[in-house]
């Protein structure tokens, strides 16, 4: 008994062993794991390059194919027969038909699908219906032309691949993220697509770039062809409504209505914007209203929204795809180049069984013609056996056969037994030929597109973009988009204090001195008694040192606030006086204005935000021989150099005090702006056409394509709405020559008028559906019109108009004269003289006075000082 116990325990441990070993996490992790990972990858997050489809994707075109018959069909129903081929729930296949469904490419809806504006989901599958679209039914099946598979349970097949004609892939866009592996292929604009397979065909190289739905704009400056660690940004389009109104009609791919307003009230909670209601009118099109509180900036408004909340994103793209069942990176070029060169093959492919059938389709025709005219079917009259039939007809074909183009067998023979007395009684021999004759056109055609297939398919893609192209154009706006500084454009949330006896600063110390409004995100300047300063980051409370005699926020670059500045060299030395600007500095590193001697201390100090230059009183300590006590000092007599610079001598005497006697203007010169058509902002480093020299009260004139202006400031944070026209700068006495087509009385009007000095967008042609024709700024100009006489009647020659002695300069409101009666094709303008008022002379003489020689050099050369459009006038097409 112990002995078979013992056995017993001991065959119990090896088992033990045995199955212990067997088990190992290694294997398991080698095998079980990377066939999951595969399995991911391959069947359910990447799609595959040749249809640019995932499996669930496939299978629900698939089975809406065998569903279609031209009618819709509910989404459960369709579901339902999708499961039949995908082995995973209800859930998955109806959230994939909802996502393929919002695209609006290949399903063709009715319901309620949801919102992507608003992010609203779709109602229950039992509620919603779908068929398939028309591109869809033309260019994604064919089942002649697929390759077939067994489904998941062996009772069905599917295809391997849908023979899809078209950039698919790149048409919808993509996501997915698998094992280890991700897929973000972004979406491309149908008509763009399709010219650039054509593009392709033609052996031309293209570039595409992503198009979006909701609309928005694009910097795609570093989209690097798709392929990781390419980036895009992505903006709203942001309106000013009026000064205190911004509404938002498209928003950022990836991001709904609620996200964006969500993000907003964010912003505004943590004090990087100011914003007083937000208004969600979105339905069919975006349109969310942004309510401003009084005396904020609607331009830094939308440079605040673009940095702090999500109307402006990032989106890195990841271009994965599989080909031949492997994962594979190729670029957005390449998969085009794939997809339009599979669409040729596509083709190819089919006009070969096209002209196989047709080849099939002659020779029965030519059989039949023959079996009937020629009476063979007589021969068969006396036959007893079936064998005897056959032999009979194949012999009455002897004579014929050299006429076919291949072999007549058995099955050929037993086909022509099957033809009914009544067809062979109507046979009309003339019906016959012709029938044959268009079969062998069609061979002949055929056979054409074969030899020619290139040709072929660019007929093709141009067909489908003339079918279905309508309502496709782009949404989304190819821009450069400038780099905000968050510092720039955040609100000021946050109050500075100073403690200067303790050397403390910072928005938390309440108690202290008051310094000014300030962001959590803000530098600050603090200047010192001894002479040194330091720039540091704004904090609760920080050290910034004892004997404090300035302290402010500090903007980067800022080359108009000018220090003057009058400071002792060191305990006994003469008295030194300089003016310099803070450019740029390292955060939390000591500078040093004066030449660093010990004892040296500032006297005077004044910090000016436009460069103004004060007058000032200086008191000597009385001193033997010491005649002249006190004298005066215009800063303005000083140049403005380098904080390293070690100034002028001001006195070799001691200084008593030194008080300020009276506030100076600015010795800056004009600030010169620049419009970069590119970013559409303005700028002061010479980017784009040259706009002029801009003094404190100085505007920007914006017109508009519908008729409309406004006067805008000259900072570069000034946004222009996307339909602007020309620039310039504001002038009151310049006079604008419009030609208009007055919308009621169907005739073209000249008027000359002064822009009036307005802060909101104002018409200056009349009525919304007044249009303009052209447009000039000379101050005299001569204008020739070329009409437009409808056909059948006399042609009515060109006429030259002198613009001055037809219409006198009048009131903006004014309709101006009526021009002529006809239709205008085009209108040109040609200056008479070039005359300049005084206060153009004196600014041009100013400007001169004021630039350097190498500054000269470059005006005379015309460099970067190009105005807007050169003053050219807009010219178009106008039917009447």
């Amino acid at each position: 008994m112990e002995e078979d116990k013992q056995n017993s325990d001991l065959q119990s441990e090896e088992k033990a062993k045995t199955t212990h070993e067997a088990i190992k996490l290694s294997g398991m992790f080698e095998n079980w794991f990377l066939d999951y990972a595969s399995y991911v990858i391959l069947e359910r997050a990447v799609p595959d390059v040749q249809d640019g489809l995932k499996p669930v994707q496939r299978r629900i075109l698939h089975a809406m194919k065998e569903l279609d018959d031209g009618r819709y069909n509910k989404v459960a129903n369709i579901i339902g027969h999708t499961m039949k081929y995908h082995p995973h729930g209800d859930a998955s296949i109806g959230d994939a038909l909802v996502q393929l469904g919002q695209k609006d490419l290949l399903i063709d809806t009715q319901g309620n699908w949801g919102n992507v504006l608003t992010g609203d989901s779709s109602a229950a599958p039992r509620y919603i219906e779908a068929r398939l679209s028309k591109l869809a039914l033309d260019v994604a099946f064919n089942p002649k032309t697929t390759l077939w598979k067994r489904s998941y349970d062996g009772r069905n097949k599917e295809p391997v691949n849908l023979p899809v004609k078209f950039p698919l892939l790149l048409a919808q866009g993509v996501e997915g993220i698998a094992v280890g592996l991700a897929s973000k292929i972004l979406p491309h604009n149908f008509i763009e697509l399709i010219d650039a397979s054509i593009d392709i065909l033609k052996g031309n190289k293209v570039t595409i770039f992503p198009d979006f739905n909701t609309g928005g704009l694009i910097d795609v400056s570093k989209y690097n062809d798709g392929l990781r660690g390419g980036r895009v940004r992505v903006r709203a389009r942001v309106n000013i409504i009026d000064k205190k109104t911004l509404s938002i009609t498209e928003i950022p791919f990836g991001t709904t209505t609620t996200t964006l307003i969500e993000s907003i009230i964010a912003a505004n909670d943590r004090g990087k914007i100011k914003v007083k209601k937000i208004e969600d009118n979105t339905a069919e099109n975006a349109e969310i209203l942004i309510h401003l509180p009084i005396n904020t900036s609607p331009d830094q408004t939308i440079d605040a929204l673009f940095a702090f909340t999500n109307c402006e994103m990032s989106i890195s793209p990841n271009s994965c795809v599989i080909q031949k069942d492997t994962p594979l990176f190729l670029g957005v070029t390449e998969i085009l180049e794939l997809n339009t060169f599979q669409t040729r093959d596509l083709l190819q492919k089919e006009l070969q069984i096209q002209l196989m059938e047709l080849e099939e389709q002659w020779h029965y025709s030519s059989l039949e013609k023959i079996f009937i005219e020629k009476r063979i079917y007589r021969d068969i009259e006396e036959c007893e056996t079936w064998e005897a039939v056959v032999e009979a007809i194949d012999n009455g074909l002897e004579p014929y056969k050299k006429l076919f183009r291949r072999e007549i067998t058995r099955e050929d023979i037993i086909r022509l037994t099957e033809i009914k007395i009544k067809r062979i009684s109507k046979h009309d021999v003339f019906k016959a030929d012709d029938i044959i004759k268009s079969i062998e056109d069609d061979i002949e055609q055929t056979k054409d597109n074969l030899a020619n297939i290139i040709r072929y398919t660019i007929n093709y893609f141009k067909q489908i973009r003339k079918k279905h192209s309508e309502g496709r154009e782009r949404k989304t706006e190819i821009r450069s988009f400038e780099n905000i500084e968050a510092a720039m454009v955040a609100v000021a949330n946050a109050k500075l204090y100073v403690d200067k006896e303790e050397g403390f600063a910072g928005t938390g110390l309440k108690k202290a001195t008051y310094v000014c409004d300030c962001s959590d995100i803000d530098d600050i300047i603090v200047f010192r008694r001894n002479g040194t300063f330091i720039v540091t980051k704004v904090a609760d409370k920080v050290f910034v040192g004892k004997d404090v005699i300035h302290i402010d926020v500090f903007r980067k670059n800022d080359e108009r606030t000018i220090y003057n500045l009058i400071y002792r060299h060191g305990l006994t030395g003469p008295v030194y006086i300089k003016r310099f600007a803070v450019v740029g500095v390292t955060r939390d590193k000591t500078y040093d204005v004066t030449k660093g001697k010990d004892g040296s201390r500032i006297l005077y100090f004044s910090s000016n935000p436009n460069g103004e230059a004060e007058v000032i009183k200086v008191l000597l300590r009385p001193k033997p021989r010491l005649r002249k006590l006190n004298f005066e000092f215009d800063f303005k007599s000083l140049a403005i150099k380098n904080r390293n610079a070690q100034g002028n001598v001001l006195t070799k005497y001691v200084i008593k005090s030194v008080v300020k006697k009276e506030e100076g203007i600015s010795t800056l010169d004009a600030i010169k702006v620049w419009f970069d058509d590119t970013v559409q902002r303005l700028n002061h480093e010479e980017r784009g056409q040259f706009l002029g020299s801009f003094h404190k009260d100085d505007k920007i004139l914006a017109l508009y394509k519908n008729g409309e202006y406004r006067l805008h400031g000259y900072e570069v944070t000034t946004h222009f709405d996307n339909d602007l026209m020309h620039l310039r700068k504001f002038d009151g006495n310049s006079v604008c020559n419009v030609i208009y087509y007055d919308g009621e009385t169907g005739f073209p009007y000249l008027k000359r008028f002064c822009f009036e000095p307005v802060e909101k967008r104002m018409s200056f042609i009349g009525e919304e559906k007044n249009e303009i024709i052209s447009y000039t700024f000379d101050h005299e100009p001569q204008l020739t019109v070329i009409y437009n006489v409808e056909k059948g009647k006399k042609k009515k020659d060109d006429e030259v108009f002198h613009a001055a002695e037809f219409v006198a300069v009048k009131g903006i409101g004014a309709k101006g004269k009526r021009l002529a009666k006809h239709k205008i094709i085009t209108v040109s303008w040609m200056s008479l003289k070039e005359p300049e008022s005084e206060h153009e002379q004196s600014e041009i003489v100013n400007d001169k006075d004021d630039m350097t020689e190498q500054e000269k050099t470059d005006k005379s050369t015309n460099t970067n000082s190009k105005s807007m459009d050169d003053d050219k006038p807009l010219q178009m097409e106008l039917e009447i």
